[in-house]
This record gives structure tokens, sequence and C-alpha cells, in this order.
């Protein structure tokens, strides 16, 4: 069925999508913050029968997410006229002048018809400023997959009026102790339906996405040594790709997915390696007598950023794989750890401790513009980047326990979405799912 929901996507969206990127340019927001555009955001209607669980999935998945990309200020639902009862899916349907009144620039407006398990629902976004569609979609699919279409249409309105698709239907990896072991899990990006994929009852770190499928690596002390493993998701296959004497850690993928940088600690210590996705090794990038850990790429893979202490402190260097030279990057603070390179490649995102706690900072990548991103209280860690780059994603223990949280790039935003009862950590932002 997901095959099905796959095809209906690509068929539709020629259908339907074109006519909203002609207009799109009429309404560019890039800024979250700076600027909200006013939207009316109306309850989805049926066709014929009414199931309003139904209904209050879509409205609050794209309310969520609308809300978290910062872009929005939504027009109270108290205040909207007889319009918002009518199904309207049509320009000349719609009465812009009712949404005009309430001062509503954009208005979402949908429907849904059921047959048995299976639902068709026709979401819509309209520039009520100009009368015209900007962006428009029907899905068929399972009721199941109600939650994964309003994540997609979130991800439509925000390329309709960025230029840029959203990073909602997408799925986030991280690691919890819930089963009582340190397992790998997988959630939606708004943290719905944990679910464990691995039971090595050991100790799994450092999730790592495939740029090129829905597979992931990671370590685990499954055979006592801490090895790498690349997993399938959808088939559960799964293999120990690295398992040299020693370190096997923080494998990440380059952005081709046809090699991964990693530690290793093989010559007794701590150095910066790439291998192949079988684990043969193809390159020693650092060769110090100090612990160099944590890789991450740069996006077009040129260039590793890593945490190292070879000038005393842990602080965060680049590696130029053409020329082989090493520039120091970080020069403030006493620890800088868990690098993220941004998709874009022109920021890094770390966590620094000072003052007893871990917070969240990005920096230039050519170590000018530090920032700032988060303060006070609890250790955030293990940022990582969603795939658009609009929001990060780490962990913070404010609460006695870690938690997974989101934020936009600018660190504001933040929100907690993990919901088990138990220690999660080290996320990972997939690509679209």
């Amino acid at each position: 069925m997901k095959k099905t929901l796959i095809m209906a996507l690509v068929l539709l969206v020629s259908v339907l999508g074109a006519a909203g990127m002609t207009t799109a340019k009429e309404i560019v927001i890039t800024t979250p913050g700076k600027q909200a555009i006013p939207m009316s955001l109306t309850r989805i209607l049926p066709f014929q029968q009414r199931d309003t669980v139904l209904e209050e999935t879509v409205d609050k998945v794209l309310s969520a997410d609308l809300d978290l990309s910062g872009l929005f200020e939504f027009v109270d639902p108290q205040a909207f006229l007889d319009d918002a009862g009518r199904m309207g899916l049509t320009s000349t349907e719609v009465n812009f002048t009712q949404w005009r009144l309430l001062g509503a620039q954009v208005l979402f407006k949908g429907g849904y018809r059921l047959n048995g398990s299976q639902v068709e629902l026709n979401l819509r976004l309209f520039d009520v400023i100009s009368r015209r569609l900007l962006v428009g979609h029907n899905y068929r699919g399972q009721v199941s997959d109600v939650r994964r279409m309003a994540h997609s249409f979130a991800d439509l309105i925000l390329e309709a009026l960025t230029g840029k698709s959203g990073a909602f239907n997408t799925r986030i990896a991280f690691i919890s102790n819930q089963s009582g072991h340190k397992e790998l899990y997988l959630m939606e990006s708004d943290g719905y339906d944990p679910k464990r994929i691995t039971n090595h009852r050991s100790l799994v770190l450092n999730p790592d996405f495939s740029p090129l499928g829905r597979e992931v690596i990671f370590t685990s002390y499954r055979q006592g040594n801490p090895d790498l493993y690349r997993k399938e998701i959808y088939t559960g296959k799964e293999a120990r790709i690295s398992r040299y004497k020693g370190l096997n850690i923080s494998g990440r993928y380059r952005h081709d997915g046809r090699e991964l940088a990693l530690t290793l600690s093989r010559d007794g210590n701590a150095e910066i390696y790439l291998e192949s996705l079988s684990g043969q090794l193809h390159k020693r990038v650092t060769n110090s007598w100090a612990i160099d850990v944590d890789p991450s790429w740069s996006p077009i893979g040129d260039q590793l950023v890593f945490v190292s202490n070879r000038q005393g402190n842990p602080n965060l260097f680049v590696a130029d794989l053409i020329d082989g030279q090493v520039r120091r990057l970080t020069y403030n603070g006493k620890y800088n750890a868990t690098p993220a390179w941004s998709p874009d490649g022109k920021r890094i995102v770390f966590s620094r401790l000072e003052g007893g706690a871990f917070n969240l900072f990005s920096i230039g990548v050519d170590g000018k513009e530090e920032r700032q991103l988060t303060f006070g209280a609890g250790n955030k860690e293990h940022p990582r980047w969603s795939p658009d780059g609009r929001f990060i994603v780490y962990s913070n223990d404010i609460s006695g326990k870690k938690a997974i949280y989101v934020m936009r790039a600018d660190g504001s935003g933040q929100r907690r979405i993990s919901t088990l009862d138990a220690d999660c950590s080290h996320p990972a932002w997939s690509k679209s799912w």
C-alpha cells in the first residue's frame, strides 16, 4: 500500500502541483520569525461519511508542522465565517472576500472521502489576495496513512511559499533504553509512533541515515566490541560492516552514500578513517597523537569537521580531503563536541560545555559568526540538521531523563517530540520518507 501511496503522489503532483508553482512567487517568505504570513487553517470536510478522528488528525499534524516552521500567524478559528463550513475546493468556489476581511493572506481547505479502510484526501492552499490556488494535492491510501499525507502536504505548503520543500514527511532515528538496553528506535518527525528496530540487548549508539535509501548505520557492542552495523529498515536485514579491534564508532555516510567516515582505534589511537559500505579501508584522514572523533561531512564531501584535543581541550577541526590540510575551527570554550555540517554547507552546529551544562552553538565554516542557540539548564547534545536545514534535532535532559527536542535553526521554537518514558538520545534525521 505504501507503494500505492507513493505512486498516487507522483501522478497527482504533476496535475495539481504545477498550478501551485506558477503562482508561488507572489508570496515569498524565507526567514522564520521575521515575517509571518496570516493563515486560515480550516478543518477538512467530508464529501459523504464523517470521521471526526481523521479530521482532528489532519488538523493536528498540519497545525503542529506549520507552527514549527515559524512562517505563519494563524487566524483564530473562532472568527471563521460560513465559508469555513463549505467544501469549496476551487478558486471560483471560495469566498475570498470573507477570508480577506479576517486578515488571512493564505487559506487552507480540504475534503475527504472514505471507502472502507481507504481514504481520499483533497488538500488545497489558496492565495487570498490574488484569489488563486497556490498548491493542491489529492492523496489516496489507507486511513492509517493520513498522518503521512498531512506531513507531505505541509512540505508542499513550505515549497509553494519558499521554493524549498519542508522536512515533515521524514523519520528521526534515536537511541532509547526503554527496553532495559540501549536500542535503536524510529519515529515520525513530530515524535509520533516510536518503534524499536534493533534487539541487540547490548549498547547501541550513534545512528546515521543513508542519503540514498532507508537504511542506517550505528555502533553496537553486541559482539563485545564497539563495531559498526548497517541495517535495512524495511527488510530488517543487518550486517556488521566494520569490526576492527578497538573503536568502530560515529560512522557518517558521505552525501552520495558510497563511503563512510568513522573513528577507528585499530592502531591504538582514535583516528578518522574513510571506509566502503562493506568495511574496506579507503583512507586514513588524521594521524595525530590526539583523540580524533565525531566526523561530519561537508555537503559535497570534500571536507570533514571533527573533534580533536590535539591543541589542548576538545575543539572542532576541519580536514580537507583534497589537499590533506587540517585547520582549527573553534577557539572558544573548553569542551566542544558532536559537530554536524548544515545541508547548505554554510554552518556547523555543535555542543559546548560551559557553566556545568552543554548548550548548542553554530559557527560559520570559516570560523566566524559563532552563535549560541540554546541557553539555561539542561544538557543539549548531539545536534543534527533536518534535511532542509530549517530545523535542528537534539537531546535535552532538563526533565531528568534525556528526551529528543527540535527547534528552528536560529534556536527558536524549541519543543520536545519524544514520548517514551525513558532516556532518548543520539537523534539522526532522514531525508524524505
